[in-house]
């Protein structure tokens, strides 16, 4: 049920963005009994530009918070695949989701409309108190100091404005922000970003069982970009058709995604039916930010979660499950702040996402230096996609899917890797 935001709200816990990070959080945070405003400048069902693609490590986040029946291993109304085909040189291998022990062995796609909301349904359902349409315009702070946010303040879209009173905020905007610009957070140079532009075809092929990667991504002339395309299969008869351009790419500043996108889709439409007569919506673009790209990830009092810092793998553009994570960490790390009190504390955040992740986005950040030359990318398909031992490593390191204690070969290499690269 719908309720208005009063003036001024106090509350333990103050989340800006309901986006699967913020929403998450807020479930979290809920359901260890605090009291949390979510605040969405939107109003559900909205949109975001993505892939769709719900790998399973967001299914295992899903399993946390109680979104999923796992004996079923499915999730009502939405497609579910059973790996990744990719198409590489003249080579095309299906790959099915590795079998592990800390992550499920299946994924599915659901459109952001039906799945952030049903987040941040989830998130109602907790306890959280969510208010769609109230966009965060800066944080509230405690002293004329500012040495720390004791809250946000807020406009709604009938122009009334307030502010939410807190001892912690969760800055889970998106990768454009408001509050972590206010904070004095920029862009990392020294970290990759990417541009991603999809749309939606109808296509009788929308009940492939498998999503579909591919790695010789073409401008309209014929030459190898650094980036890579995308065919994710939906529930409603429709697939998402994208691709990613990485900023290490020459073109990354020169090509138009729109055109670019267009070009490619008509180039597999005898496949996958991609034509002008079957688009169902505009080319839509946006930002990728990669590799923990704004720093520090605590702040004088707010935590920033999923693109807000920066969480997207290099190696894949997968944003939405380290979001998820990090919201989850972000919950466990108020909760352990809550109780001695001690502002401090909350840089456990900070310090335990660069010990998981930060070896691992280092190594995205040399892979996506290295793919940002053709002739890189050319030798990688041409050589190295017909060997499908290899390309079950490669898999598994793209997709972050290994086991913590592994008895598998391939995941021991990958996990020793990220733990002894330096995390930047």
């Amino acid at each position: 049920m719908a309720t208005t935001l009063d003036p001024v709200t106090s509350a333990d816990v103050v989340v800006a963005g309901a986006g699967p990070g913020g929403a998450a959080a807020a479930a979290h945070l809920a359901s260890l009994g605090y009291d949390v405003v979510l605040l969405e400048k939107d109003r559900f069902p909205r949109d975001k530009v993505c892939g769709d693609g719900l790998t399973p490590r967001v299914v295992g986040e899903m399993l946390q918070l109680g979104m999923v029946d796992e004996a079923h291993g499915r999730v009502d109304g939405w497609a579910t695949q059973r790996g990744l085909r990719i198409h590489g040189g003249s080579t095309v291998m299906e790959l099915p989701w590795p079998e592990l022990d800390d992550w499920p062995s299946w994924g599915a796609t659901a459109t952001r409309k039906v799945f952030d909301e049903a987040v941040a349904r989830r998130a109602q359902a907790a306890g959280a108190q969510l208010h769609e349409g109230v966009a965060v315009t800066g944080p509230r702070w405690r002293d004329a100091s500012q040495s720390r946010a004791a809250g946000v303040t807020w406009r709604d879209e009938d122009g009334r404005e307030g502010e939410v009173r807190a001892p912690v905020v969760i800055a889970a905007d998106g990768a454009s922000g408001g509050l972590g610009k206010h904070l004095g957070v920029t862009r990392r140079s020294d970290r990759p970003m990417a541009v991603a532009a999809r749309t939606y075809y109808r296509s009788s092929r929308s009940d492939d069982p498998w999503i579909s990667s591919f790695l010789d991504l073409t401008d309209a002339a014929g030459n190898l970009l650094s980036g890579y395309g995308w065919v994710f299969p939906l529930d409603d008869g429709t697939i998402n058709v994208g691709l990613g351009l990485l900023s290490t790419s020459k073109d990354f500043q020169a090509v138009s995604y729109r055109k670019l996108l267009g070009s490619w889709a008509g180039g597999i439409a005898d496949e996958w039916e991609t034509t002008e007569a079957n688009r169902t919506d505009a080319i839509r673009s946006g930002p990728i930010p990669m590799g923990f790209n704004r720093t520090p990830l605590h702040q004088r009092g707010v935590l920033l979660v999923g693109d807000s810092g920066g969480m997207v793998n290099p190696f894949n553009g997968e944003g939405i499950s380290y979001a998820m994570e990090a919201a989850r960490l972000a919950a466990d790390v108020v909760d352990r702040a809550m109780t001695t009190k001690r502002t401090a504390d909350l840089d456990a955040y900070d310090r335990e996402l660069r010990q998981r992740w930060g070896g691992y986005y280092t190594l995205g950040k040399v892979f996506a230096e290295l793919v940002g030359h053709p002739a890189v990318m050319h030798a990688c398909t041409t050589y190295g996609m017909p060997i499908r031992p290899l390309m079950e490593l490669v898999f598994k390191l793209m997709a972050h899917l290994t086991d913590r204690h592994p008895s598998d070969t391939k995941d021991v290499i990958i996990n020793t890797l990220s733990r002894l690269v330096p995390a930047a």
